[in-house]
């Protein structure tokens, strides 16, 4: 599908490389951290697509003519505003209290881009959580230590199994990379 091109993913996470790797791609890992501040007057709905849009421009300099760069970024998002990842067990609390018994959305942006193209889109998977107990939060907390996801959890983790009553949209948005979409922007770069 590639046609010689090499793939290039522009991501730390786990649950990428995994989904990437399921997809039967061979790829190498490119880093370049980014301050992932936005501006403040960018609209909830662009953060995502925005951050793997700067993820990707700060490796531009690093392409050769057969590569293809994939960077994505993935936000939670409850009542118009973005639950980032939780610095702790504090934080992490406070935001599977908000996302208990409510439904939320979770954006992944998504950023194709060669020396000669730049594709950028984005995923929303709505998800409807069942009430948590506080036993259930910190049991998860305690056990699971989600720091490293938007919203402190994993959707493919105990949460997500026992709290998680239904979703519209892709699953593998909510885990962090919408693989459909991936696949057909991936056509599209020729």
């Amino acid at each position: 599908m590639l046609k010689n091109k090499k793939l290039i993913l522009a991501s730390q996470s786990p649950r990428r490389k995994d989904l990437l790797a399921q997809m039967g791609f061979e790829f190498e890992i490119r880093l370049n951290p980014v301050d992932e501040t936005p501006p403040a007057d960018l609209p909830i709905e662009a953060l995502a697509e925005y951050l793997a849009q700067k993820k990707a421009h700060a490796l531009r300099h690093t392409l050769t003519e057969n590569e293809i760069l994939l960077s994505a970024d993935t936000v939670v998002i409850k009542n118009g505003v973005s639950l980032a990842k939780a610095q702790n067990a504090t934080e992490a609390k406070k935001m599977l209290s908000q996302l208990s018994a409510q439904v939320h959305q979770v954006q992944t942006g998504v950023c194709l881009l060669s020396k000669n193209k730049e594709i950028c889109r984005s995923e929303i998977t709505e998800v409807h959580f069942r009430e948590l107990s506080t036993a259930e939060i910190d049991f998860y907390i305690q056990n699971y230590a989600p720091f490293d996801k938007a919203g402190a959890y994993g959707i493919q983790e105990w949460i997500g199994m026992v709290g998680i009553k239904k979703i519209v949209g892709s699953y593998f948005n909510v885990v962090g990379l919408p693989t459909h979409l991936v696949y057909e922007m991936l056509q599209e770069m020729d």
